[in-house]
């Protein structure tokens, strides 16, 4: 199979897909490798790693999506590469359909395949390509906080460690998934008073096992959050449902619980968010503020981190990509009852129910395209 790894084109996305020694890997399985150039670059790969691991490095974009079965990318394919996709073609990326449904559609008309990492789960519930960039962003949602509550940024000005006669700053996580864990871990590590609020008992008893002492754990609950809501510096939205649209959890008429400056991170972007004002951002443009409250809702966080990013991603994504490459993508999704469930779009038809239900829209079972 001919695979193409396209530079990423959204704004300051510097990750890219597949690392130089993936490209080995899948050489050894006797695929080919089309990488265009100067994909890797953002990452730290130069086009010479790849060539020396075997990939053929392919100046035209065009040409890369005309010659391959399947590509491999990081973010979902935007407006100027719809009319690239086609009929058949695998396209192995994060998708997050829930969050916009001219992808959606766009998708339909195409007729390509669409396996997105989001949803490959395995049978524990854990979704195994999203969580390494889930433990990235977590980790990140912490220090963009704590960076948009100085001053000059618009926040309060609160140091969220604070220092010995002054109390450190309030965290809000909402959620106990990888990213709120990983958010709790650097907002407790920098010394702030950090709130985890999740709707599972058992989840939060084990947190609260694991946690340090400086977090606390609460059953989330409108009436919970808008009592936290007035003594919180920074509120990081973590919450996810697998391929659907991101519940909201703090409306409009909240922001008034909050004090001036307060920071909404808002994790859950990527799926619609989970703040009634949030908006898609980019990290030339972070962060815009409603009523006093600072939001940051960058839609790709871990692209500001590319080396750790693309490493933990495509570590995550290269055994599955070769199983496509090897079986195909009807018999690597038949064998594989993970890979199966990543399976959004195929043929021009919707077979993930919560895709289809976020825009009322068809539904097929999966069955019918496998």
């Amino acid at each position: 199979m001919i695979i193409g790894v396209p530079k990423e084109i959204k704004t300051h996305e510097n990750r890219v897909s597949l690392q130089p020694a993936g490209v080995l890997q899948l050489k050894r399985h006797g695929h080919e490798v089309l990488v265009e150039k100067g994909a890797g670059l953002g990452s730290g790969f130069t086009d010479e790693m790849y060539v020396e691991r075997g990939a053929s490095i392919v100046e035209d974009v065009n040409e890369i999506w005309l010659r391959s079965a399947m590509i491999m990318k990081v973010k979902e394919p935007i407006a100027v590469e719809y009319p690239r996709m086609r009929a058949g073609q695998i396209i192995f990326t994060y998708f997050h359909f829930a969050a916009s449904r001219e992808l959606t559609q766009a998708v339909i008309d195409s007729g390509c395949i669409a396996i997105a990492y989001e949803t490959v789960e395995k049978a524990d519930g854990s979704l195994p390509l999203l969580i390494p960039m889930s433990e990235v962003a977590g980790r990140m949602a912490a220090q963009e906080g704590a960076k948009y509550l100085e001053k000059a940024t618009g926040g309060r000005g609160v140091l969220l460690g604070g220092i010995p006669g002054v109390p450190p700053g309030n965290v809000m996580v909402l959620g106990g998934g990888i990213v709120g864990v990983n958010a709790a871990k650097i907002a407790a590590g920098m010394g702030a008073y950090t709130t985890i609020l999740d709707i599972s008992l058992q989840k939060l008893r084990y947190l609260d096992d694991v946690m340090p002492k400086n977090v606390r754990t609460i059953l989330s609950s409108e009436g919970a959050i808008r009592n936290l809501l007035p003594h919180t510096d920074l509120v990081i939205g973590a919450v996810l449902i697998p391929g659907a649209k991101a519940p909201s959890l703090i409306s409009r008429d909240m922001l008034k619980l909050m004090k001036p400056g307060t920071v909404l991170v808002d994790v859950a972007i990527d799926q619609g968010g989970c703040f009634e004002t949030s908006r898609p951002t980019t990290h030339d443009d972070p962060i815009y503020i409603i009523d006093d409250v600072v939001h940051y809702c960058v839609a790709n966080m871990p692209g500001a981190v590319p080396y750790t990013s693309t490493l933990g991603l495509t570590n995550a994504t290269l055994p599955y990509a070769v199983q496509i490459a090897n079986k195909g993508w009807k018999d690597g999704l038949h064998d594989d009852a993970e890979l199966k469930k990543g399976l959004n779009i195929a043929n021009g038809k919707i077979v993930y129910k919560d895709v289809a239900e976020a825009f009322d829209m068809e539904y097929s079972p999966v069955s019918e395209v496998l």
